[in-house]
């Protein structure tokens, strides 16, 4: 199953990234991780991982970076722009990049191109969401996120393109930026401090990284190209505030403050995914536990907090 392989990491310096490299060097594959920018010193892996700093946006500099590379089996594209303030930049990283990163695959032949969509490409649509739903993007980043699956799915139905777009919902664990919804709860009950909170009446999925990355490398690996689309989470459902709380009880510290915080108008307050398909694909259940999963990170932060 893992014969050596040449996969290219779009986006291998941030959290989702970072943790794919790690998995398939342990493989002994030849990983190339594209990125504009470079890893800090928690998610740079020193061994069989070749680092290659390039704006995916930018067609004719993205393929002279990857020129002396002439085999590649992969692309997997968890890359983007994390300013999604910023409409230029989202347009350009998450729609026209990808575009540029289907030229590549084109040109070298790849067996399969997996692409990171968005649980926000649902837009305002009743969960659980199917992947047969028709998308009602909100947000500058969901639309430009929707445009590329669109794209992928065009080419795939016209040419045969190996595409399979996958939408995660909230995956979270060691190595997530510290502005992140997990990290931000971990941080502030380890140092003991107040901090604003929603009510916490908003449901979400969440799924630990590494029941992720498993989940990424079966359907990469599948001998037969999967449905276009498949939606990724534990299929489990919890509260916000009973992930406060939870958190809260298991470092036995922190001051949250709820209601301090109002809740956005494009924000579902239940948002979570139909798993059918990906459990029909691969037969995936995730075997982490959220209580498992949650001290496990806890257990990470409390070593750089």
């Amino acid at each position: 199953m893992f014969k050596k392989r040449t996969l290219i990491v779009i986006g291998g310096t941030g959290f989702l990234g970072f943790h794919i490299l790690k998995f398939f060097s342990k493989k002994k594959w030849r990983i190339i991780s594209v990125s504009r920018k470079k890893a800090t010193r928690s998610r740079f892996i020193k061994k069989r991982v070749k680092y290659v700093y390039a704006d995916i946006s930018k067609l004719d500099k993205l393929r002279s970076k990857l020129k002396k590379y002439k085999k590649i089996d992969f692309i997997i594209n968890s890359g983007g722009e994390v300013d999604h303030k910023n409409k230029k930049k989202v347009f350009s990283s998450h729609f026209l990049g990808v575009k540029n990163l289907c030229v590549i695959a084109n040109e070298k032949k790849i067996k399969r191109f997996i692409q990171f969509g968005s649980s926000l490409e649902y837009g305002k649509i009743r969960s659980p969401h199917k992947e047969s739903f028709k998308c009602l993007p909100i947000s500058n980043y969901a639309k430009a996120k929707y445009l590329a699956t669109k794209h992928l799915i065009n080419l795939r139905s016209k040419n045969n393109f190996p595409a399979l777009v996958v939408r995660p919902y909230q995956v979270y664990g060691p190595q997530q930026d510290i502005n992140r919804f997990i990290p931000i709860v971990i941080k502030h009950c380890l140092t003991n401090e107040k901090f604003p909170c929603s009510n916490g009446i908003q449901s979400r999925d969440f799924l630990y990284i590494t029941d992720f990355v498993n989940c990424v490398c079966k359907l990469l690996l599948i001998k037969d190209l999967p449905p276009q689309i498949i939606n990724i989470g534990s299929g489990k459902v919890k509260k916000i505030l009973n992930v406060i709380k939870f958190i809260k009880r298991i470092i036995k510290k922190g001051k949250p403050e709820f209601g301090k915080i109002k809740l956005r108008k494009e924000e579902n307050l239940l948002t979570y995914p139909n798993t059918q398909i990906l459990k029909e694909t691969i037969n995936f259940t995730s075997v982490t536990s959220f209580e498992k999963g949650i001290k496990k990170t806890i257990n990470y932060y409390k070593r750089i907090v």
